[in-house]
C-alpha cells in the first residue's frame, strides 16, 4: 500500500473532524430554529435524529475513507467492483467541495471584518442604527469583501501545504481547543448577566405549546434537517479525514464523539445568544442579522463590551476557519490524486484558481448586486448554497449510503467489518435493514423538502 500520511494523534483527528462539522450554522442557525421549535423538546428531537441518521451516514463516509486510503475522488474505484461507475461520485464531490468554498471564503471573511471592526472599537459608543447600517455598508464595499475572502483562501491554502501533521492537523487542533475555550468563557459570561435566566428556561426547558403552535410536522423536519446538514455529509469532506487514520478504534464509537462535539458548540452557542438576548431585551434572530446586528448591538451596552464582541467574532472566525481548512485539505488532496502533484504545488495552483471561482460570491452583494440567479433578491451566496445544502450533500449522502448498503457497491459485510474495526462501539445489527430500506427515503425526503422550500 502507498505510504499515506497519517494524523500525528487521534485528539487530532477528532478535533479535525468536529471542526469540518462545526460551522457557521451551528451558530446563527441552531440556537434560533431550537428557540422557535419549543426549546430543549426540539434538542431531544434533533439529537433522536442525530443518531439515527447523521452518525450511521458519518460512519460509512469515514468507512470509505479508512478502507481506501485514498481521497474522496478516487475512494470508490478503490473499493468498487470491476465494471461498476459508482467512482464518477468521486468528481461530484470534488465539485461540491469546490462550490461550498465558493461562498463559504466570503462569509469567514466577513467573520474576519467585524472581529478586525470590534477590536479597533468600532462600535464603541455608537447608537442602533449605525451598527444596524455596518453590515450594510460592509456588503456594499467590493474591495473589503475581496480582501478578506482572498486572506481566508491564501491562509487557507498555506496551511494544508505545509502538511497534514505539520500543518492541518497542528494548526486545527490549537484552534479548536481555543474555539471551545472562548465558548465555554463566552457562555459563562452571558450566563451571568442580569435577568439571564428567562433566556435560559425559553432556551432549555421543553415547550410543548410552542411546537404545537408552529407545528409538530414542521418540529420533527426542522430537526431532521439541522441533523443532516450540520455534519457536513456527502461530499467527502469526512471522508478524507477516515483515509488519514490508524484501525485502532472503531468508526461507529468516533462518529458519535465527533457528533457530540459537534452538538456541544451548537448547544453553547445558544447559552451565549439566549440569555444575552434576554438580558438587553432583544429577540433572538437567524442567519446574518444575529451575527452582525443583534449581537454587536448587545455587546455596545455590556461592561467590557469591545472584549467580549472581539472574543465572540474571534470564536466565529475560528468556527469558520476549521471548516475551510478541512474543505481545502480535501480539495487538495482530490488535486494531489487526479494530477500527481505535490502538495505545496496544488496549493499554489488552487489558491488563484479559488479567488478567482470566489469572486462572483463576494461582487454579488455590490459590483453584481443586478444579478439575481434564483429570482427574487437572490444573489450568487444564495444559488451557490443552494446546489450544495439542498442537492449535493443530500444526493451525495445518499450515494454512499447505497454503496455501503448494495452487493453491486462496496456491500454491508466489507462495510461492516471495516467499521467495527478496532476497540470501541460496533455497528448494531438492526442498522443494517434500517440502512436498506428507511434511511434512504429519509434523504430523498430531506432532498425534496429542500427544493420544495426553495421553488413552492
Amino acid at each position: 500500500m502507498e505510504n499515506r500520511e497519517t494524523f500525528g494523534s487521534r485528539l487530532g483527528f477528532l478535533l479535525i473532524s468536529a471542526g469540518c462539522a462545526i460551522g457557521i450554522g451551528n451558530v446563527w442557525k441552531f440556537p434560533y430554529i431550537t428557540g422557535l421549535y419549543g426549546g430543549g423538546a426540539f434538542v431531544l428531537i434533533y439529537l433522536f435524529f442525530l443518531i439515527a441518521m447523521g452518525v450511521p451516514l458519518m460512519t460509512m463516509e469515514f468507512a470509505v475513507g479508512r478502507a481506501s486510503r485514498k481521497s474522496p475522488l478516487l475512494g470508490f474505484k478503490q473499493l468498487q467492483k470491476n465494471g461498476h461507475y459508482w467512482h464518477l461520485q468521486g468528481y461530484v464531490a470534488m465539485i461540491g467541495n469546490y462550490i461550498l468554498m465558493m461562498f463559504y471564503t466570503t462569509v469567514t471573511g466577513w467573520m474576519l471584518h467585524y472581529f478586525y471592526l470590534s477590536a479597533k472599537g468600532s462600535f464603541v459608543g455608537q447608537d442602533v442604527e449605525h451598527i444596524n447600517s455596518l453590515f450594510g455598508a460592509m456588503l456594499g464595499q467590493p474591495f473589503a469583501l475581496v480582501f478578506w475572502m482572498v486572506v481566508v483562501v491564501i491562509i487557507g491554502f498555506l496551511v494544508c501545504s505545509i502538511g497534514l501533521q505539520a500543518g492541518v492537523e497542528k494548526i486545527t487542533k490549537n484552534m479548536m481547543l481555543a474555539l471551545f475555550g472562548l465558548i465555554v468563557l463566552l457562555a459563562i459570561k452571558s450566563i451571568t448577566l442580569p435577568n439571564a435566566t428567562e433566556g435560559l428556561k425559553f432556551y432549555l426547558l421543553p415547550d410543548f405549546n410552542r411546537m404545537k403552535e408552529v407545528g409538530i410536522g414542521a418540529t420533527i423536519v426542522a430537526a431532521m434537517n439541522q441533523s443532516f446538514f450540520t455534519l457536513s455529509l456527502g461530499i467527502g469532506s469526512i471522508a478524507i479525514f477516515g483515509s488519514y487514520i490508524g484501525r485502532e478504534h472503531t468508526l461507529f464509537g468516533e462518529s458519535l464523539r465527533v457528533a457530540g462535539l459537534d452538538t456541544m458548540v451548537a448547544i453553547f452557542a445558544g447559552l451565549i445568544i439566549f440569555p444575552a438576548c434576554a438580558s438587553f431585551g432583544v429577540k433572538a434572530d437567524s442567519g446574518p442579522n444575529l451575527i452582525f446586528i443583534t449581537l454587536p448591538n448587545i455587546f455596545n451596552h455590556m461592561v467590557l463590551g469591545r472584549l467580549w464582541g472581539s472574543l465572540f467574532f474571534l470564536f466565529m472566525a475560528f468556527a469558520a476557519f476549521s471548516t475551510v481548512i478541512a474543505v481545502f485539505e480535501t480539495i487538495l488532496s482530490c488535486c494531489m490524486d487526479l494530477t500527481g502533484c505535490s502538495r505545496k504545488k496544488g496549493a499554489y495552483i488552487n489558491i488563484v484558481l479559488m479567488i478567482l471561482l470566489s469572486l462572483p460570491c463576494a461582487l454579488g452583494f455590490n459590483v453584481l448586486s443586478n444579478i439575481h440567479p434564483l429570482g427574487g433578491d437572490s444573489s450568487f451566496l444564495d444559488l451557490e448554497d443552494f446546489i450544495v445544502s439542498n442537492v449535493m450533500l443530500p444526493l451525495g449522502s445518499l450515494l454512499y449510503l447505497l454503496f455501503c448498503v448494495s452487493k453491486s457497491g462496496w456491500g454491508w459485510k466489507a462495510f461492516k467489518k471495516e467499521a467495527d474495526t478496532g476497540n470501541g462501539v460496533k455497528i448494531p445489527s438492526w442498522l443494517r435493514l434500517y440502512s436498506t430500506f428507511l434511511l434512504p427515503l429519509i434523504i430523498l425526503f430531506i432532498f425534496v423538502i429542500g427544493i420544495k422550500d426553495k421553488f413552492f
